[in-house]
């Protein structure tokens, strides 16, 4: 169909896209598979898609930590439904109630699932959502662009997805207790977002990081790629046996891959500046930055250019 026949390409497009959103639903009905990593630390690890290629809200790691008295869930998936299924995995397992829901950040993928623990369990106990203190402004100024772009990708599978922010925030550290098992909460300065959170359970060693680690998923920036160079650093000191990153696998190796993704960031940094002192285009940057890590990262290309156009213009100012 043409403009002369009376509809725009873009907005049939458009319609095209809309129609199939409403009949979409994502396959997230039963408990999600989820792994045991540590004792009591359990962990469901998300699928490799982008935002726009069969985006299902099933795309982050997700997990939680079981003490002798309650249970920890860390990041709750990119929709309500997934995080009941996420609920509903978690209840295959304890009876205990869920007292704390923490947020490592504010990305969609993360937080859509928050609305499934937002009411009192049959004990009455009310779940305590916590997160970065500036968790809370970061999703508020993104809230609608969120839920549109959300209801764009799931259509009636986005139904009950609301955005909670933290009635608990965390400036630099806290500490939890679920019980003969103790959580410390890190509240980072700007590095992959400007409100990432880390836990870490003394009693396995066990370290969720957020997208503060990407394992084998090309790392996304979405704040300050020189402070998370720096957290990079900061982050290998920590005497984690166990790392579940916010993407890719769990891994017992975390200096190497926090290596890895070092090796991508600091390529990309120094590719984009070379692009400006040459006078190269945004444009011709997208294809020339980090060209090198390609082969190194899973959906690179798409992730790569946003990061560019992320990127540039900062630099450009430096």
């Amino acid at each position: 169909m043409s403009v002369a026949d009376g509809v725009c390409p873009l907005r049939l497009s458009a319609l095209l896209l809309l129609l199939a959103a409403s009949i979409c639903v994502p396959l997230v009905a039963a408990p999600l598979h989820v792994d045991q990593v540590a004792p009591g630390v359990y962990v469901h690890i998300g699928q490799h898609k982008d935002f726009e290629d069969g985006y299902d809200g099933d795309i982050a790691n997700l997990g939680f930590i079981i003490g002798t008295e309650a249970v920890a869930v860390i990041d709750t998936g990119g929709s309500y439904a997934v995080g009941m299924a996420l609920n509903d995995a978690l209840r295959t397992i304890t009876q205990l109630p869920v007292r704390y829901v923490i947020n490592t950040h504010g990305h969609p993928d993360h937080v859509f699932g928050n609305a499934a623990f937002s009411h009192a369990d049959g004990a009455g106990v009310q779940p305590q959502l916590i997160g970065h203190a500036r968790l809370p402004g970061a999703l508020a100024a993104r809230r609608d662009a969120y839920l549109r772009n959300l209801t764009m990708q799931l259509g009636k599978g986005a139904a009950k997805s609301v955005l909670l922010a933290p009635g608990q925030t965390v400036q630099d550290h806290l500490t939890l207790d679920l019980g003969q098992r103790k959580l410390e909460l890190t509240a980072w300065p700007g590095a992959h977002t400007d409100n990432d959170l880390t836990v870490f359970d003394n009693a396995s060693g066990t370290l969720f990081t957020g997208d503060l680690l990407f394992i084998e998923r090309t790392p996304s920036i979405d704040g300050d790629v020189k402070g998370w160079l720096t957290a990079t650093q900061q982050l290998k000191q920590l005497p984690a046996a166990v790392v579940v990153p916010g993407h890719g696998p769990v891994t017992r190796d975390k200096n190497q891959a926090l290596e890895r993704q070092a090796d991508y960031l600091s390529t990309l940094l120094r590719d984009v500046r070379a692009s400006i002192r040459r006078g190269d285009t945004m444009t011709a940057t997208m294809t020339t930055a980090a060209a090198s890590e390609r082969t190194r990262w899973q959906l690179f290309d798409v992730v790569n250019r946003r990061n560019v156009n992320l990127l540039f213009p900062l630099l450009e100012w430096e």
